[in-house]
């Protein structure tokens, strides 16, 4: 019987309390939403590397390494020399190596040097190998290989010249040797999309007429001489390390962390991430909590709408009185509306947030390399899902309180 009153006295007030459903579920799909892309966001992130045992650089913070080694943020305390990567490398616990040589740019964006194992073996996404979109991996020693970001910021192709600056930040560039554009990468979401790569002999070969980071004046060796030339390189700035088993990763990482002929230290990935993901998860936070008070000023706002409401409703509760409704039948009443409300902006909100992900998940993977899986209500969503309707009929006691208070008198003299 209250149920049917409740449906009818909603039904009644139809304008009113559909504003105030898509209200609520509004704000119930964009907290959901935050939180799809906040679990995305952390999943993509930790999946920036996957399948490498070990970071090697030189030694410094795991942060830090983490940083320029694989996010091309900041730069290295130093390098490795090449004699250690060579030792390494031999390590009977070594699977595979990839060195990476840091230092140069290209119109702000990272050139890194590095050899053809980098192609084969560096995963992301939960091992996803990178593949290429046009053109070929790098053949010739000034080939170069860009990101997908590089090639859609610069509007490059295939074939076309690219001069690198030697530094970051430095107006100084390597013209007489200048590369050309051999393949295109497939956009993946991770650092590899703002990144030049070329091999670790074309970054020796651009710096032979160099010394102490000023060109030698006077000094052009042609490139044909170059090419000739032994180009072996004197260090590298980090490396990524697959191990054989991954019962020797820990051992193998102590042995780096004492290497006795410099000093090295060796990160494990994961941990890394982690450690660095604490670092950013303030912005999380905020964002969780900024998303968390929008819903609560759509309950508040549906509480305003009860509020509003009472004094066009105190003839119907007085004749609910008058007929000999107890006044916890107005209270539960009133509480009953706010629950359905909840209820149907809750799941409103659900599908709203679902139609949204299936719009936009390839647009935003395809813009920001943030994959947003769609996958059934997780129990913590379930669970924001209850709060909001347990936040709905607690919030709606104080206008079914003052309801049930009025007196019947008081009703019967509202005027017509």
């Amino acid at each position: 019987m209250i149920l049917r009153l409740a449906f009818a006295s909603l039904l009644a007030r139809g304008l009113t309390v559909a504003m105030t459903i898509l209200a609520i579920a509004l704000s119930v799909a964009l907290f959901l939403g935050v939180e799809k892309v906040r679990t995305g966001a952390k999943a993509s992130f930790a999946d920036t590397i996957s399948g490498t045992d070990l970071i090697v650089g030189a030694r410094s913070g795991s942060v830090q390494l983490l940083l320029y080694s694989v996010f091309r943020i900041g730069n290295a305390t130093n390098n490795m020399t090449w004699e250690s990567y060579q030792d390494i490398q031999n390590r009977p616990e070594v699977d595979w190596m990839v060195p990476i040589s840091l230092g140069d740019s290209h119109r702000q964006f990272r050139v890194m040097g590095t050899t053809p194992a980098f192609f084969e073996h560096y995963k992301y996404r939960s091992g996803q190998s990178l593949a290429v979109q046009d053109g070929l991996i790098m053949s010739d020693l000034f080939d170069a290989v860009i990101g997908a970001d590089v090639a859609a910021t610069l509007n490059y192709k295939v074939g076309d010249p690219i001069v690198v600056a030697h530094g970051l930040a430095s107006f100084t560039e390597h013209k007489d040797q200048p590369f050309r554009v051999s393949g295109i990468l497939e956009k993946t979401g991770t650092p590899v999309d703002r990144t030049v790569i070329v091999s670790l002999e074309a970054i020796e070969a651009i710096h032979v007429d160099w010394k102490s980071g000023a060109q030698i004046p006077g000094q052009s060796t042609p490139a044909e001489v170059i090419r000739q030339m032994k180009l072996e390189p004197k260090a590298v700035t980090a490396a990524l390390i697959g191990a054989k088993s991954r019962l020797r990763v820990f051992g193998l990482q102590r042995d780096i962390n004492e290497y006795p002929k410099e000093p090295l230290m060796a990160i494990l990935p994961g941990v890394a991430l982690q450690e660095l993901w604490q670092i950013v998860g303030i912005a999380e936070t905020a964002l969780i909590a900024v998303s968390a008070m929008v819903v609560i000023t759509a309950l508040i706002g549906m509480m305003a709408t009860l509020f509003s409401g009472l004094n066009e409703r105190r003839r119907e509760m007085a004749i609910f009185r008058a007929m000999g409704a107890r006044p916890r039948v107005i209270w539960g009443l009133l509480i009953l509306e706010a629950i359905v409300i909840s209820a149907i902006g809750a799941l409103l909100g659900l599908a709203l947030l679902y139609v949204g992900l299936m719009i936009g998940q390839p647009l935003i993977d395809n813009a920001f390399g943030l994959w947003i899986p769609i996958e059934p209500p997780t129990l913590r969503e379930a669970g924001v899902l209850g709060a909001v309707v347990i936040a709905g009929a607690i919030v709606s006691m104080v206008p079914a309180t003052r309801a049930y208070r009025m007196s019947l008198a008081d009703g019967m003299m509202v005027k017509i």
